[in-house]
Formats: structure tokens, C-alpha cells, sequence
């Protein structure tokens, strides 16, 4: 079994910094994300075909998908920066060795993520004076606890059994002020 050390799993979860984003409420020069408008149907069930044939015995009690608002409550910049440590999170889970037939699955949604989670760092441009919302910053912090507490078996089956999440916010996202 492969165990990945919190703080490599950590770095790459976490490959934006809390302190970046971009200038205003529009999307800078550099981001491609209008492509996430819609979601082709074939590919969003490949990522559902994937969540539902995923077997599970672990029982987790990180609820880092759990919250009380969505990504439509946050501001523009906030938007991207929590895509991106999703979209880190859930490539890293997704790459991680698995039986098979269960990797064969995650071909197709790991592909989309990982061009999704690089469509995503060119929205992400270093501003030092916009400093994430609470809800956001409160997210992260959860986020970054999990992965010092929390089993890579527990953080892939939270993952996956929300990945449907990750692609709405990625939508959510990519439709800017329309979301």
C-alpha cells in the first residue's frame, strides 16, 4: 500500500498558497475556464460511473466536503482558489494506486481533472493584497488538518464520494458571475 507523507500530500493539495488569487472579480488573462461552463454529459458520467463503483470500508469522520455554503457564496478570487485545492486534492486521490478495474475507472475523470486542475493554475496569479474570505480560509485550515490527522485511504474515499461536488464548484467557477 502506498502511504504518502503528510506534508509531500499536503504541498501538493495545497499547491496555491492562502495569500494568491487574481486582481478583480473577473478572470485574468492567463485563465481558460469557460470551457467548465458545461460539463459534457459523457464526461460527468465517467466521474459518476467512477464514484458509484467505488467500494469503501473505511469509515472516515473528515467532513471537508461538508459546509454550510457553496461556491457560488464566495467572491470570484475565492472561487479559484478553493477549485484549485480541490482539483489538487482530488488528482492526487485519483493517481493513487488502485485495483485494476477501479484504475480503469479513474482514467477518464483523472485526465479531466488534471487538465481542469491546469486550466485552474492559470486563473491563479500571485496578488499579496487579496487575503481569502473566513468561509474560505476556515475551509483551508480544515483541509490542511485533515491531511495531518486523516488516512490517504480516508481523504481518497471522502474524495471520491464527492468528486460530483468538485466538478459543480469547478462549473460554479468557470461561470463567474453567473454562477
Amino acid at each position: 500500500m502506498l502511504h504518502l507523507g503528510v506534508s509531500p500530500l499536503l504541498v501538493l493539495v495545497l499547491g496555491v498558497s492562502l495569500g494568491t488569487a487574481f486582481p478583480h472579480d473577473s478572470l485574468g488573462k492567463g485563465c481558460r475556464l469557460s470551457q467548465y461552463q458545461h460539463i459534457e454529459r459523457e464526461q460527468r458520467q465517467a466521474v459518476d460511473r467512477m464514484r458509484q463503483e467505488f467500494v469503501t470500508t473505511h469509515k472516515c469522520n473528515t467532513k471537508i466536503f461538508q459546509r454550510k455554503w457553496n461556491a457560488a457564496n464566495l467572491p470570484m478570487p475565492d472561487r479559484v482558489l478553493l477549485v484549485a485545492a480541490e482539483l489538487n486534492l482530488t488528482t492526487a486521490m485519483l493517481g493513487l494506486p488502485a485495483a485494476p478495474g477501479f484504475a480503469e475507472l479513474c482514467r477518464v475523470p483523472l485526465d479531466f481533472f488534471t487538465t481542469a486542475r491546469e486550466a485552474v493554475r492559470g486563473c491563479v496569479s500571485v496578488d499579496p493584497s487579496h487575503q481569502p474570505s473566513g468561509r474560505l480560509r476556515h475551509w483551508l485550515d480544515k483541509l490542511q488538518k485533515a491531511m495531518g490527522t486523516e488516512s490517504t485511504a480516508c481523504l481518497r474515499a471522502t474524495t471520491i464520494l464527492h468528486v460530483l461536488q468538485v466538478l459543480d464548484d469547478l462549473r460554479c467557477a468557470a461561470l463567474q458571475n453567473k454562477c
